[in-house]
């Protein structure tokens, strides 16, 4: 039991290192659309980059299911929305 409590205690970390990344990638977007930080700074786009390399593998089969929406990517909601019900699910399980 205590290694399924143990198991469960590190994928919940790492649920929770791809929702921070996600919503760094989120915030950092907002900067370069709205002009906010210049899209030429080195630094804030080399992290923007990094991120999106780290985050398109888990994006992508999400942005193929969903429906067209535009210029509105809810793939980064559908997926923190994802493992947080798989962790709840998770916690049930072991739990009970």
């Amino acid at each position: 039991m205590q290694g399924l409590i143990t198991l469960y205690q590190i994928i919940s970390l790492i649920t929770n290192v791809v929702v921070m990344l996600v919503i760094v990638q989120f915030v950092i977007g907002l900067l370069f659309a709205f002009n906010v930080v210049n899209s030429s700074n080195d630094f804030l786009h080399q992290i923007y980059r990094s991120i999106n390399s780290l985050m398109e593998p888990v994006l992508a089969p999400i942005r193929r299911i969903l429906p067209a929406t535009g210029a509105l990517d809810f793939s980064p909601l559908v997926l923190i929305i994802g493992l947080q019900i798989m962790l709840i699910v998770l916690g049930s399980v072991i739990t009970g």
